[in-house]
């Protein structure tokens, strides 16, 4: 990825086809639009930012890593962008998931009920950082520049 200066602010941008996954975070109330992310160099955790589906801006609360609660050290690397207050089907669509400020790590929960209460507070988070920044990128901004499976950070 290029070096962006570290007075800048600067987003992580990633451009993919939304898969199938396990549909679990649909079954604990927050289904998430799944992107693979092997091979990319994004920090593992979670964070406030935006997917575009080209037809629509949205406010995203992303997931990147191997989901531990579930899978321990076992689990693959994905992104997942749930995708707050929104309720429509993604998949088989090509999305730009803008990765804008990291809220916390990825961790192991010791309970699904754990896992419910800190994904609320991750979401609220990210309503947080939405209100307190104002910023969202323009419609076009590295939308098509960005090539597909692959992240670049940005600066903005």
């Amino acid at each position: 990825m290029p070096h962006v200066p570290s007075s800048s602010r600067n987003a992580v941008v990633v451009r993919g086809e939304v898969e199938l996954g396990d549909q679990r975070g649909r079954t604990l109330g927050f289904p998430t639009a799944n992107l693979s992310i092997e091979g990319t160099e994004i920090k593992d955790g979670v964070y406030a930012g935006w997917l575009d589906r080209g037809a629509g801006l949205h406010l995203a609360a992303i997931s990147i890593g191997g989901r531990p609660t579930f899978y321990g050290r076992d689990g693959f690397r994905l992104l997942e962008a749930h995708v707050v207050d929104f309720d429509d089907n993604l998949y088989g669509e090509t999305v730009t998931v803008w990765l804008c400020h990291r809220i916390r790590g990825q961790r192991r929960f010791s309970s699904l009920d754990a896992l419910v209460a800190q994904l609320h507070d991750d979401i609220g988070a990210c309503r947080r950082w939405r209100h307190s920044t104002g910023w969202e990128p323009a419609a076009a901004d590295l939308q098509d520049r960005v090539p597909l499976g692959t992240a670049m950070r940005i600066a903005f």
